[in-house]
């Protein structure tokens, strides 16, 4: 793996203000005049892409053969995927979003029947359920790992009328309770389909994610794992769903013009599917460093009192697409907003990932569900997401979680400062 140049020592200088430093305590943050950690700063992502040699080849080979929609290369994307999600049938579309609007309409939503799904999820979530014609129910989150609580999803189905479908996410690739939402599912007589934006490479007990529920739906935009440029997979065991789902990606046209209900142009282009197959052929070494990554920096903040991380259960293997810290003020010392300045001030980028939870943002105000889900609020107000890039080094990994570790030992100092 790559070194960032940001490994390199901080200078004497401050590229803040020009000021120039004298010799400081080293436990000292850079918030409180100690030395930033990553002088010439440290963003959330940084997008390198793979043996470019081969992807120029197979781009030139697309370039050349004069079709940019509808080609080989698609299939070739469709075919390497469902071999390694170990499912029959993929289908490539423009986005993660696009499929699940895609998944819904098929599965029969519409009429405003509710869509259960977790409050804590992005907002893309929500707006699949809608353009689909149905209307989102938000359930809570889980206290371990934030994905959807089964139990609570299966109250607010219960509470419906007329449910359409059960819809959870793979929070920061965290494989969610697929055995128990498949009962809650199966209970309500309702479909089961997956946000897996996040969870291109995740495993469930070994299994990967891919072919649970009645569809799982990838993203291969440039946050995650595996990169498209833009783009998502629709995952499924199902071949009539699949076979709908290409008629759906191409306007609900099966090729003579008659379209058979309203789609959408949802395809994938055939340049796209030439950047997803050259991130895909590194993708389980690729998640399997993150993993490695993620608990360095668990190892590194194991005992700072009020900070854990998104951990999945024994057994799972998550992407980690998002290295979330969760926060308890009280035992922390900071609140998140303070503890997000004061690595900015080390030059470490973050991001509040996913605060405000949907069920919280004005688009879904209208739905008048804000005070029912006192534990996702908490969760949401708790987390904060730090570096964690698929080439980084364990060394850069370190020097975030000293960062951290530093803050939290000057918790008092740092906010009295903002006081």
């Amino acid at each position: 793996m790559t070194t960032d140049a940001d490994a390199t020592p901080a200078p004497r200088t401050s590229p803040r203000t020009g000021s120039t430093r004298t010799a400081t305590a080293p436990d000292r943050p850079a918030v409180r005049g100690g030395e930033p950690a990553f002088p010439a700063g440290l963003p959330l992502t940084r997008v390198q892409v793979p043996d470019r040699t081969a992807l120029l080849a197979r781009l030139a080979t697309v370039l050349d053969s004069g079709q940019l929609t509808n080609g080989p290369t698609v299939r070739e994307l469709e075919e390497r995927a469902a071999e390694l999600l170990q499912v029959p049938h993929v289908v490539a579309v423009a986005s993660c979003t696009a499929g699940l609007m895609l998944v819904l309409q098929a599965a029969g939503v519409g009429a405003g029947r509710a869509v259960v799904m977790p409050g804590f999820s992005f907002s893309a979530t929500a707006h699949a359920a809608h353009w689909a014609g149905g209307t989102p129910l938000f359930a809570e989150a889980r206290e371990v790992d934030l994905t959807l609580e089964p139990a609570h999803a299966a109250e607010r189905l219960a509470a419906a009328d007329r449910p359409a479908a059960l819809l959870a996410t793979h929070v920061y690739g965290t494989p969610c309770q697929v055995e128990r939402l498949r009962e809650v599912a199966d209970a309500a007589g309702v479909p089961l389909v997956y946000d897996a934006a996040h969870a291109l490479g995740s495993r469930r007990r070994g299994v990967p994610v891919g072919g649970f529920g009645l569809a799982e739906v990838f993203s291969m935009s440039p946050t995650k794992v595996a990169v498209a440029g833009e783009g998502g997979l629709v995952a499924t065991r199902d071949a009539a769903l699949a076979q709908t789902l290409r008629i759906a990606r191409d306007y609900g046209n099966p090729g003579d013009y008659d379209t058979r209900f309203p789609g959408l142009n949802a395809r994938m282009s055939e340049l796209h599917a030439a950047v997803g197959l050259n991130w895909l052929a590194e993708l389980p070494a690729r998640v399997a460093h993150r993993g490695t990554l993620a608990a360095a920096f668990a190892a590194e903040t194991a005992g700072l009192a009020g900070l854990r991380t998104a951990w999945p259960e024994p057994g799972d293997t998550s992407t980690f697409k998002d290295l979330t810290l969760i926060l308890d003020e009280a035992a922390f010392g900071l609140r998140v907003p303070e503890l997000a300045d004061a690595l900015r001030a080390e030059g470490i980028d973050t991001r509040r990932y996913f605060h405000p939870p949907v069920h919280r943002q004005r688009a879904y105000a209208r739905l008048g569900q804000a005070e029912h889900l006192p534990l996702t609020d908490r969760l949401a107000a708790s987390v904060l997401t730090v570096p964690l890039w698929s080439q980084m080094d364990e060394a850069v990994v370190r020097r975030v979680a000293a960062a951290v570790t530093r803050i939290h030992r000057s918790a008092p100092q740092v906010r009295a400062r903002r006081t």
